[in-house]
């Protein structure tokens, strides 16, 4: 992973002067690809949807849906729709979590072995069957296929500082450079994660949006540091 970012590292003085987020071509072409992706997406696997929806109602009788709130492109505050993976009420924290845990999320945003999670949540999470309603965030334009994950605001002024503005000069998205590359394994304290974001935002171009979409299939089948 350090080598192949290191293969594409500009060089200073030289080397590739693309602004961040790739040319208006490439941005032209991700749009439409988003779009057109989206909406085959939707009406191929309405079906799945369905039967994922009814699970989940099923499970506790809670909503079926979950609105995150989320920075996207420019500041813009977002809502990124997933299938609910967790109890009800589990964004009373400091009721559901112990004193470590409670720590653990604070620094990292996530936990290991979240006990909010529901059986068949962790389930859909391993599976990122959780995720499917991004794709209607991706067709209204919210989300790209591709990108850096949508973070809350108080998650990127605090993990990115003055970084903020280039990783939101792009489009956050459903799967990413981070993300393909064991997400629960690079983590904000190592300063991994961060640095793996804006690599894509400098970088990003159509090949290396196939090899994500690649190693994104791989890690899904092989449950790659999901969580």
């Amino acid at each position: 992973m350090a080598e192949e970012m290191q293969e594409n590292r500009t060089e200073p003085g030289g080397g590739d002067k693309r602004a961040p987020g790739g040319s208006l071509g490439y941005r032209l072409i991700k749009r439409s690809f988003d779009i057109v992706s989206s909406l085959l997406f939707l009406i191929v696997f309405s079906w799945l949807y369905l039967i994922l929806a009814v699970c989940v109602k099923c499970s506790d009788g809670g909503p079926v849906f979950y609105r995150h709130e989320r920075v996207g492109k420019g500041g813009k505050t977002i809502y990124v729709p997933k299938f609910r993976s967790m109890k009800k009420n589990a964004d009373k924290l400091e009721d559901m979590l112990t004193p470590e845990q409670l720590e653990e999320y604070r620094r990292e945003y996530k936990i290991d072995n979240d006990p909010r999670i529901t059986k068949l949540g962790a389930f859909l999470r391993k599976t990122s069957l959780d995720e499917l309603p991004n794709v209607w965030s991706i067709f209204v334009g919210d989300l790209s296929v591709i990108g850096p994950r949508p973070l809350m605001r108080e998650e990127v002024e605090e993990k990115y500082g003055e970084d903020a503005e280039k990783l939101l000069s792009v489009r956050p998205g459903m799967i990413g450079w981070w993300a393909a590359n064991g997400r629960s394994n690079c983590t904000y304290e190592s300063g991994e994660r961060q640095k793996m974001e804006l690599y894509y935002v400098d970088h990003c171009s159509v090949g290396l949006d196939i090899k994500i979409i690649f190693k994104t299939i791989v890690g899904v089948i092989r449950r790659d540091g999901a969580q």
